[in-house]
């Protein structure tokens, strides 16, 4: 049995460990699609009991379109997380979201092109519901937990991801701006409506690190400014996450543990035997079995 964690956090750019854990232990975990990014790194945080993985690996060596997310979120339902926060680098597509705000999306728009979106497939289909992609209780929990480090912080935005790992031109970010996005990424999608699928809260922690290529006044982004404005939004990260894993000590269950339950289309006696084994962690307490 593996050891049941209730909450969880996936870092982003320049996130590779969470400080402050006691009673630290690696688990390095083996889905049925292929291996996490890393090892998961679970401790204790004053009692609460928490997982941490980072989402490029330490030493940041797998660039956003390899991120193995069904593996990443497979892990975390294996060890028993109900609350998953992320936290993500982001770009700006608005004046008054800052380089080192942070922003606590509740929308997102996908423009991905490349990426495996769903645990389902071969022979069971899976309609989930996305109209609120993040979870709006443990959202609420982020803008409070990055209030109280007194950094700047915004509740809700649309969250644009691209496949990356190359900026926007001049010209996209002139019509995503358009279509009247708050902040670009590249790693949201898939990890959100996977998270749905494993009846997980996901919310994210979005820290700004540029104004993308829009702004008139602001340089090219370039990968060497974003590392520079994450040094500053690290700091506040860890700090606000150690605000959130204790305000989620005595979180009710999540809202979302049976997102599936409506959400399954196929008649149960055609699904195959095994396609049941490989995804009972996910579905078994739907098929009565």
């Amino acid at each position: 049995m593996e050891e049941q964690v209730r909450i969880g956090v996936i870092g982003g750019s320049g996130l590779y460990e969470l400080e402050g854990l006691e009673n630290v232990r690696e688990v390095r975990l083996k889905t049925p699609f292929g291996d996490p990014s890393d090892s998961y790194v679970v401790g204790e945080l004053e009692g609460v009991k928490v997982a941490f993985l980072p989402r490029h690996g330490r030493g940041h060596r797998i660039m956003p379109t390899e991120v193995n997310s069904r593996a990443n979120i497979w892990g975390f339902k294996r060890l028993g997380v109900e609350y998953l926060i992320s936290v993500t680098a982001c770009g700006s597509m608005k004046e008054e979201y800052a380089p080192g705000h942070v922003v606590i999306p509740d929308q997102i728009f996908d423009r991905t092109t490349k990426r495996q979106q769903t645990f389902f497939g071969d022979g069971i289909v899976v309609h989930v519901s996305m109209a609120e992609p993040f979870c709006p209780y443990l959202s609420k929990i982020l803008y409070e937990a990055v209030e109280k480090t007194g950094n700047p912080v915004h509740m809700g935005g649309t969250f644009l991801v691209i496949e990356g790992p190359r900026f926007s031109t001049k010209a996209e970010s002139r019509i995503f701006r358009q279509w009247g996005v708050d902040i670009i990424g590249m790693t949201a999608v898939p990890e959100v409506s996977l998270a749905r699928e494993a009846g997980m809260s996901y919310a994210a922690m979005a820290h700004v690190t540029d104004y993308d290529v829009w702004h008139e006044v602001e340089g090219p982004v370039t990968a060497e400014k974003v590392v520079q404005t994450l040094a500053h939004n690290i700091g506040v990260a860890k700090e606000a996450l150690r605000n959130a894993i204790l305000a989620l000590k005595d979180a009710p269950p999540t809202p979302y543990a049976d997102s599936l339950k409506d959400a399954i289309i196929t008649n149960p006696d055609s699904i195959p035997p095994a396609v049941k084994r490989k995804l009972s962690l996910l579905i078994s307490k739907y098929l009565g079995e």
